[in-house]
């Protein structure tokens, strides 16, 4: 990729993010005074780009971990496209239940956790699942990589969980009404509630984005350390027989577990800030029924 768009790539970073950073890294703050004591203008990170980053050039301009993810998401399309196949009702083929088990399971767990109205956001919380449950299985096969042993994959993944269950808060309850609910119904420890929950919203990015990262790179670091403890007949003989029988099982269960994991805290920051609609006969002092059904198709 950077063979033939590195050069590309390098000219649109130095002529747009890399001015950006550079002055993002090299911030100050006009006056500091601590304790009364007037320190002139004090630098935040006092670092550059290239320390955070890396060097620049076209070689590295486009990082694996980018064209990784992009691949897993056209390999999501194709798969979904794949397994359900001509879609029935009547006869549906095993491409289309196996798909609908997943689909089936993403929505009984979302209409568990958030409540049957939380049905409306199935797509977002699949697409979630299916990417990332993709992402993690492609260091399995050759010539591929996992994009999620990628801090720069994880917090993005995080980050748009994070900006998704916001935007719901803030389109059901108004932004007042969003931010009023971290400071919790006492109303004298208002302040002190209202702190800390900020604090605890603000740092989910990082502990989805963490979370996922650390497992995935330990899985990886794992098959790598025990390839190279001999080669190169590691490279070979043993690995093949370790790997298939106890860490391939186990890598299995390791990127389906961190997809699980994901898409819960995802429903459950969701099932925080929405709440069920009132209907019209709430006015009249009747209570909405639970079991309303929300109709989103099984496979959308």
């Amino acid at each position: 990729m950077n063979q033939y768009f590195g050069e590309w790539a390098y000219r649109f970073e130095m002529n747009y993010t890399y001015p950006f950073w550079q002055k993002f890294f090299t911030l100050r703050i006009p006056q500091m005074e601590i304790f009364h004591r007037k320190l002139g203008p004090v630098l935040i990170f006092n670092t550059t780009p290239e320390a955070v980053f890396g060097q620049y050039s076209p070689e590295n301009a486009i990082p694996w971990y980018t064209v990784m993810f992009v691949i897993a998401c056209i390999l999501s399309v194709a798969l979904i496209w794949i397994l359900k196949g001509r879609l029935s009702e009547d006869e549906p083929g095993q491409g289309q239940q196996t798909l609908e088990v997943g689909v089936l399971a993403v929505r009984g767990l979302l209409e568990d956790i958030v409540g049957p109205h939380g049905l409306q956001y199935f797509p977002v919380v699949m697409t979630f699942a299916v990417l990332i449950l993709v992402s993690n299985l492609m260091g399995f096969f050759p010539l591929f990589m996992t994009p999620t042993a990628a801090t720069s994959v994880t917090f993005a993944l995080g980050l748009s969980s994070f900006l998704y269950y916001n935007y719901i808060g803030i389109k059901e309850n108004g932004l007042f009404g969003h931010l009023k609910h971290f400071a919790g119904p006492i109303w004298w420890i208002a302040p002190l509630i209202f702190f800390i929950e900020l604090i605890s919203n603000l740092i989910r990015p990082f502990t989805l984005g963490i979370r996922l990262f650390a497992n995935m790179f330990a899985d990886e670091k794992v098959m790598d350390t025990f390839t190279h403890l001999a080669p190169p007949w590691t490279l070979f003989a043993v690995p093949n027989l370790v790997i298939l029988i106890v860490l391939m099982p186990l890598s299995l269960f390791v990127a389906g577990v961190q997809t699980f994991v994901f898409i819960l805290l995802s429903q459950l920051y969701i099932s925080e800030v929405s709440h069920p609609p009132h209907d019209s006969h709430a006015e009249h002092g009747h209570a909405e029924d639970e079991s309303e059904e929300f109709m989103v198709p099984v496979l959308t």
